[in-house]
C-alpha cells in the first residue's frame, strides 16, 4: 500500500473498553473503518428485555450500523471478511475465541487490545484480577492474535496507575481512554512502518479466569482490605453479596461503597456488627474491620447504608453469615 494510504480494517468489540476505541477508529484519518461487530442483544434485567452491547448501542447512537455476530467463525462471516480486503482486524473486549481461519484472513493479522500488562493477566477478566490482587499498576497491551489465549507477541504496551478507589467500571473506563490515545499510532506504525512485536515471556505469564456471579459472595472471615478489594473489583458485576436480618426475614444487600477500619482487635467473630450509624455499618472481619458506606438492597435502588438503617436496625453483637448463593 502507498505509505500515504489509510489503513483499511473491521472492528470486532463488545464491552465498555472498546467505546473510547471505537470512538479514535472513526475519526482517525489514518484508518478506514470498514465495518463493525459485536456479540448479540442479550436479554437482561427483571424483565428480560434485549440489550445491545455498550459497543453496539454507543455505535448506533452515531449511525454506524453494527453487524450482531453470534459466531466470528462460520463461513458466511469468513466470507464477509474477505470481500471487504481489510489489512487488519482490531480486536477489543469482544467475547469470542477467534480460530486460524478468522485469523490469517487480514493481511496483517489481528490486533488485539488487552487490559493488562501482558503476560501478566491473560484471560477473561484482567480488570477485575488487577485490583483484586492489589496491584498499583496495570496498563493495556497492544498484541499480535495467535490461536493460544492471549499468548501472541506484543507490539507496544502503555502503564496506567491503579488509583485507591478505582472499581472495575472506572478502571476500564480509564485504560479504554489509555488505548484510545494511542491505537492509532500503533495502528500505523504496524501497517505503514513495519512495527515487529516481541514474545511474551510465558515463564511469567498469570491467568484471570472468567468471573462468575457467585464470586461475589461474601466472607467475613476474610481480611477488611481483601473485602474491599472485592467491591471495587466486583463493581457493577456480580458486585459483593451479604445478607442482613430484616424485620421480614433476611434480607440481601449489595455492597457498593466501603472503608476499612484498622486497629479493630480480632476479639469477636467475623461477621459481628461492631456500630451502626451516620458513618454506615461497622462489621469485623478476620482482620480489622469493614464500613459498609452504600448498598443495594434487593428490589430497591443504590442507597447510604445509613438510610437503609434507619428503616432496618441492626443491634450491635449481630452475628452477619456468609452470604451462599450458589455456583451460576
Amino acid at each position: 500500500m502507498p505509505e500515504n494510504t489509510p489503513v483499511r480494517l473491521y472492528y470486532l468489540a463488545s464491552g465498555k473498553l472498546g467505546i473510547p476505541i471505537f470512538d479514535a477508529l472513526r475519526t482517525d484519518p489514518k484508518v478506514s473503518l470498514l465495518g463493525v461487530g459485536s456479540q448479540p442483544d442479550r436479554a437482561a434485567g427483571r424483565k428480560q428485555l434485549m440489550v445491545a452491547t455498550p459497543v453496539a448501542s454507543h455505535a448506533e447512537q452515531h449511525g454506524v450500523r453494527v453487524d450482531r455476530v453470534n459466531s466470528v467463525n462460520t463461513p458466511e462471516f469468513l466470507d464477509q471478511l474477505r470481500a471487504l480486503t481489510i489489512e487488519l482486524l482490531v480486536v477489543a473486549s469482544f467475547g469470542q475465541l477467534l480460530k486460524p481461519d478468522l485469523l490469517s484472513i487480514p493481511q496483517l493479522g489481528c490486533l488485539n487490545v488487552h487490559a493488562s500488562l501482558l503476560p501478566r493477566f491473560r484471560g477473561a477478566s484482567p480488570i477485575n484480577m488487577a485490583i483484586l490482587r492489589g496491584d498499583d499498576k496495570t496498563g493495556v497491551s497492544f498484541m499480535r492474535m495467535e490461536a493460544g489465549l492471549d499468548t501472541g507477541p506484543v507490539y507496544c504496551q502503555y502503564e496506567l496507575p491503579i488509583l485507591e478507589h478505582d472499581n472495575a467500571d472506572s478502571l476500564e473506563q480509564r485504560l479504554g481512554e489509555l488505548a484510545a490515545d494511542h491505537i492509532g499510532d500503533v495502528i500505523w506504525r504496524i501497517a505503514r512502518a513495519g512495527l515487529q512485536p516481541l514474545p511474551q515471556l510465558d515463564i511469567a505469564a498469570t491467568y484471570a479466569r472468567k468471573i462468575k456471579k457467585h464470586d461475589g459472595a461474601i466472607r467475613w472471615a476474610l481480611p477488611a482490605r481483601q473485602l474491599l478489594r472485592m467491591i471495587l473489583a466486583y463493581s457493577p458485576w456480580p458486585r459483593v453479596a451479604a445478607v442482613v436480618p430484616g424485620g421480614k426475614g433476611p434480607k440481601r444487600i449489595q455492597i457498593t461503597d466501603a472503608a476499612v477500619v484498622d486497629g479493630v482487635m480480632p476479639v469477636m467473630r467475623p461477621g459481628t456488627v461492631l456500630a451502626q450509624g451516620r458513618d454506615g455499618l461497622l462489621v469485623a472481619c478476620g482482620q480489622n474491620a469493614l464500613r459498609i458506606q452504600r448498598i443495594i438492597p434487593e428490589g430497591r435502588p443504590e442507597m447510604k447504608a445509613d438510610d437503609f438503617l434507619r428503616g432496618n436496625p441492626i443491634p450491635n453483637g449481630t452475628i452477619l453469615e456468609d452470604f451462599f448463593p450458589g455456583e451460576q
